[in-house]
């Protein structure tokens, strides 16, 4: 391979150059962005005009990570006022966002295209590229603004601790590799292919997720009852469909009950004698991703284990019940501890099945919006340290199976389903890997792709080695 810088014991190999930026093709150049783009700086809109309604205005916290945009209710922002002309945005506008409020700073000049079927209005931070010259594809300009090679500079030149800033300076003083115009597109359409399939995933992961909520929904209220349990087993209505009753919940199955949350866990947890050596797990609420999957465990012997902690076990369901430390009553599973014992600080509640209960189904109605909601409005203590109280857990009614066996065929439907959207996200960070490999090795010409004129790329990759 092609390294991008050479040495003594990696000599530029022949048909190579070594440039101000890196070991490039002789064919190639590189191009400071001052001689590619200028930057257009956006409006200051008026912060009393934000609102739910009118076009939306386009801030940093719509650029997604890996490039592109996107609106959500969380994260979009409207404006009912006036604004000079000329802010408006068209689709296929270029974009580069040039402040980052993420702790780790790596949004930070990424770029997106502008295509949305409502207006969009350039907000400033946001930088719009105008193109100085023509022969520029402007997708392969846009895939150069991802490239490792351009983002480390933003990323190291940035101002500021919180949240960080770049400039139109330091951006447009960066420098990328520039092949000519045919092969710029060769590339580009190369990794747009990429792309269609990631988009895809995504869409497909979404939808199963949707699928998912709503089959908790059913499952989980008695509204759709699995084809084992919806019938009468003996007595003189066996065979018939089992049907439903009135509750102070709604209609449910009749032979559901409505019961108190806390009746299927423990009431306290207490802290084991554990030997000295015996191994335990430090889990904390920052350990466990969005959807509930433990991410980062440490494990240390029980002897440096210093009190005022909360223990748990291997398969107990853990709550959060401060804030701001993600969401108040995110919930979270412990079946994939490394250990059989487990700790953490006392910022989760620990929910440990009775023997009538299945884990798993008190599980999956801790991850239900419904349920967060009522403890939100449970919280108690004053702004910045409310926590929800175990009691507002206990207290919380559900619609519930009177047999252990149907709570945990439910859970298994579920946990399925789970398994199936952890498939195709695993599937999704692969084919995110194989996206950066080939970005790193198309943007700097240590692979070649044949094309023809008209841009075209051939389905054969020519190695450069």
């Amino acid at each position: 391979m092609v390294d991008m810088i050479a040495t003594a014991s990696q000599p530029i190999p022949e048909g190579y150059k070594q440039t101000e930026v890196a070991v490039i093709p002789n064919d190639w150049n590189t191009k400071q962005l001052k001689n590619i783009f200028s930057l257009k700086n956006g409006y200051a809109f008026k912060g009393e005009n934000f609102s739910d309604k009118g076009p939306i205005v386009l801030t940093p916290g719509n650029f997604k990570l890996g490039g592109g945009l996107y609106f959500e209710n969380r994260n979009t922002k409207r404006y009912k006022g006036t604004y000079p002309r000329g802010f408006e945005f068209e689709n296929g506008d270029l974009v580069l966002v040039m402040t980052d409020l993420t702790l780790d700073c790596n949004l930070l000049g990424q770029p997106a295209f502008i295509e949305n079927e409502e207006r969009v209005l350039h907000n400033q931070r946001i930088g719009k590229i105008l193109f100085l010259t023509k022969p520029w594809d402007k997708k392969f300009i846009y895939y150069s603004l991802l490239s490792p090679l351009y983002l480390s500079v933003i990323k190291n030149s940035a101002t500021g601790s919180t949240v960080r800033h770049t400039s139109p300076t330091t951006i447009l003083n960066s420098w990328i590799i520039a092949p000519p115009k045919e092969e710029q597109t060769a590339i580009a359409n190369a990794l747009s292919d990429v792309d269609a399939l990631l988009a895809q995933l995504e869409k497909l992961i979404a939808k199963k997720q949707a699928i998912k909520t709503a089959t908790m929904q059913q499952l989980l209220t008695g509204k759709t009852r699995l084809p084992e349990f919806a019938y009468y087993k003996d007595g003189d209505k066996q065979g018939q469909p089992i049907g439903t009753k009135q509750s102070e919940l709604g209609e449910i199955p009749e032979d559901w009950e409505v019961v108190c949350f806390g009746e299927l866990f423990e009431q306290s947890t207490s802290r084991k004698n554990l030997k000295a050596n015996t191994l335990a797990t430090f889990i904390g609420m920052q350990d466990v991703s969005e959807n509930a999957k433990l991410i980062r465990q440490i494990s240390v012997a029980a002897s440096k284990v210093k009190s005022g902690f909360t223990y748990f076990e291997k398969g107990d369901v853990l709550v959060a019940k401060i804030t701001p430390c993600f969401e108040n009553g995110k919930g979270c599973h412990t079946k994939t501890l490394n250990t059989d014992i487990g700790f953490g600080s006392t910022e989760f509640h620990v929910l440990k099945a009775k023997h009538h209960s299945d884990s798993d189904f008190i599980y999956y109605w801790t991850t239900r919006d419904i349920l967060r909601s009522n403890l939100e409005r449970e919280m108690v203590g004053s702004a910045g340290h409310r926590r929800v109280p175990f009691s507002a857990i206990q207290d919380y009614p559900i619609p519930c199976p009177s047999t252990k066996q149907e709570q945990t065929e439910i859970a298994n439907i579920l946990s399925d389903m789970d398994d199936e959207i952890q498939t195709l996200e695993q599937r999704l960070k692969k084919t995110r890997q194989v996206k950066q490999g080939m970005m790193q090795e198309l943007l700097t010409g240590r692979t070649r792709l044949p094309f023809d004129a008209s841009g075209e790329t051939s389905t054969e990759i020519i190695d450069a080695n």
